[in-house]
């Protein structure tokens, strides 16, 4: 992976990040490894434990949150269940943060339940 795509992977996690925190989501963890996976961002609003994906793109063809693909959830699924073990006992969901890069503006979408396991 490139510097560059690295740099805009981090700018999009802070801008997530900050994105939720304005909505009233507390962030618990950024980048969490477990099972030599990451998670990009643990999230808690209202006793729900939110596993966060971000996908940053720069004018993208299609949605960034469509490269969630089924092994991009599994490998999320992984992880968040060793994760998940420091919250017992909490609802906990699956989410997506796109964030596009265009023509020096900025779109956050976030997709909260965006997926379950076993989809």
């Amino acid at each position: 992976m490139t510097r560059d795509r690295l740099r805009l992977g981090e700018e999009g996690e802070a801008l997530a990040a900050r994105f939720l925190e304005e909505r009233g989501y507390r962030i618990v963890a950024r980048r969490w490894r477990g099972a030599g996976r990451e998670i990009d961002l643990i999230a808690e609003k209202g006793g729900v434990v939110a596993f966060i994906e971000v996908k940053t793109r720069r004018a993208p063809l299609a949605p960034p949150a469509l490269a969630v693909n089924r092994r991009k959830r599994n490998q999320l699924a992984a992880a968040a269940r060793l994760a998940e073990a420091r919250w017992p006992a909490r609802a906990f969901r699956f989410d997506v943060v796109s964030v596009v890069v265009e023509k020096g503006l900025v779109r956050v979408e976030h997709l909260a339940d965006a997926f379950r396991l076993g989809d």
